[in-house]
């Protein structure tokens, strides 16, 4: 049974055309991973078969009263709600089909014979949704997929307004779970998630009997939960069955045919032109030059897709700093109320450091402690000297309505425009990328051109906040190369161990001097 139908849909922005009349089916139970690069238009998709975004042509049809759940992590969360009172809100449709109830109930006592046969019915019908919606066990349910994401140890009295970026995607994803749709839509959910939360949502979407579509660059995750790919570039959306490892065996094959075809077609018009030039002219071989002309023209020429700007990433190295990166001594980080008990941390010229940890442990806010951007409670920090910081921001506000060209030029003025435009393109931004303002990129975009502002400027300590956020699989690749050749010094917060592993030389665990228990 097809849940979702989309047809012949056509998208773009500007002159840049997004998707070329694709089609899309979507059955029941089917879990679909939607990939492509950076930029190919997978969270437009998205946008666009949830209603949010109007395409240019084409049809897009749901099933009847299919119920569609979104993870939609820029959802703003009430000031004053807890985290429970969110959670609860899962079951709102469920709350109005027992207040419904109860009304037919009131109505029973004075109604005809007919009618009240007619609302036994109806709230047999109601009562048996919301039997098999387990109506009468939210709070047991809201318990058990609040520990799965780590939101029980945070306390589900907590005011949302009052979260971290990842604590906030996990009380959105954990609502979406509990309204159990039919329907699961998800862009990059394993997004601010720690390991642990990574884990206990893989095990979830492989036990999950409806159907969901999952946006994501986390591959093992990817690879684990899905049994269907559809794979967007150059305006398509193509479909393969299994995974993403035989996804990119089957596309590689697919291509290697196609470039065989290309050349073999590129030499018979090579040899047909060659033919009608010689003979065209001779009224002895006219009719045979005609003929083939007729073939040269009525051919259909198989077109090879450009390849994309893969990204290139150097780190402009500054002179060596001093051995000393920083020392921190009876440390007690925070705002409010501590977020750490008191520790002693030394990092050393070369080390490349990777911080883990569950979210909302303060992972984040000892970076900016240590960088001096915000007081600690108490303690002290010692930093070295010569020391030319390159720090990449989890999250960024403001700019999105310059150009790439401007944002990147605002802060080296000393570039000519060719430079400014040569430097994104190693990052893997086309022209009509570099030419657009930053509001309409994507994600892994906009890192992009963040990043180009980071490996132009020359550093020897770098600290990272989730780079990979959003990163394409090959944006990915290059960065972890980048680093692993950079010989300076890193500080890196990441929930990849496929990541971060190779590049750290050391990993500290901030659960181990938390205040929290997460």
């Amino acid at each position: 049974m097809s849940i979702l139908s989309v047809t012949n849909l056509s998208h773009g922005f500007g002159d840049r055309a997004i998707f070329n009349e694709v089609s899309f089916r979507l059955l029941k139970g089917e879990h679909v991973g939607l990939v492509g690069a950076n930029g190919e238009g997978k969270s437009t998709f998205m946008n666009i078969i949830m209603g949010q975004l109007e395409p240019d042509a084409g049809k897009i049809e749901w099933a009847k009263k299919v119920r569609v759940g979104y993870l939609d992590q820029h959802s703003a969360l009430q000031k004053g709600m807890t985290i429970r009172d969110v959670l609860k809100t899962a079951f709102r449709y469920l709350n109005d089909l027992e207040a419904e109830m109860n009304g037919m109930y009131d109505r029973m006592g004075s109604v005809e014979p007919d009618e009240l046969e007619r609302l036994l019915e109806e709230v047999g019908e109601i009562q048996d949704i919301l039997n098999t919606n387990d109506f009468y066990l939210i709070d047991a349910k809201v318990d058990e997929i609040a520990r799965g994401l780590g939101l029980a140890d945070i306390g589900l009295d907590r005011d949302v307004h009052d979260l971290s970026g990842g604590q906030r995607t996990k009380v959105l994803l954990a609502k979406l779970l509990l309204e159990k749709p039919d329907i699961l839509l998800l862009d990059e959910p394993t997004n601010y998630l720690d390991e642990q939360h990574i884990e206990w949502l893989k095990r979830y979407l492989q036990e999950y009997e409806n159907a969901f579509i999952l946006v994501s660059h986390d591959i093992p995750f990817l690879n684990s939960v899905i049994n269907l790919i559809y794979h967007m570039e150059n305006q398509q959306l193509n479909r393969y069955v299994g995974d993403y490892d035989t996804f990119l065996q089957q596309h590689e094959a697919k291509k290697s045919q196609l470039e065989s075809a290309y050349k073999r077609q590129q030499q018979e018009i090579a040899d047909l032109k060659d033919f009608v030039a010689r003979n065209k002219a001779r009224v002895s071989t006219r009719n045979m030059a005609m003929s083939r002309q007729k073939k040269l023209d009525s051919m259909d020429v198989i077109e090879l897709a450009k390849e994309k700007p893969k990204p290139e990433f150097r780190f402009k190295e500054a002179r060596t700093s001093s051995r000393l990166i920083f020392e921190a001594k009876r440390l007690v980080i925070g705002y409010d109320e501590p977020l750490c008990r008191p520790i002693d941390l030394l990092m050393e010229r070369g080390q490349k450091i990777a911080l883990v940890g569950a979210n909302g442990i303060g992972k984040t806010t000892l970076l900016r402690s240590l960088l001096g951007e915000i007081p600690a409670l108490s303690g002290s920090v010692e930093r070295g000297d010569n020391q030319y910081v390159g720090y990449f921001e989890q999250e960024i506000k403001g700019g999105a309505d310059e150009t790439c060209i401007e944002a990147v030029w605002k802060e080296f003025p000393a570039m000519s425009q060719f430079e400014v435009r040569a430097a994104l393109a190693k990052c893997g931004l086309t022209t009509k990328h570099i030419e657009s303002r930053i509001s309409v990129l994507s994600g892994g975009e906009k890192a992009k051109v963040r990043l180009c502002k980071l490996i132009n400027r020359e550093t020897n300590l770098l600290v990272l906040d989730e780079p990979t956020n959003h990163l394409d699989v090959d944006a990915k690749d290059e960065l972890m190369r980048a680093l692993k050749a950079y010989k300076g010094s890193i500080l890196l917060i990441s929930h990849e161990p496929e990541f971060y592993r190779d590049v750290a030389t050391d990993i500290w665990n901030g659960e181990s001097w938390t205040t929290k228990v997460f």
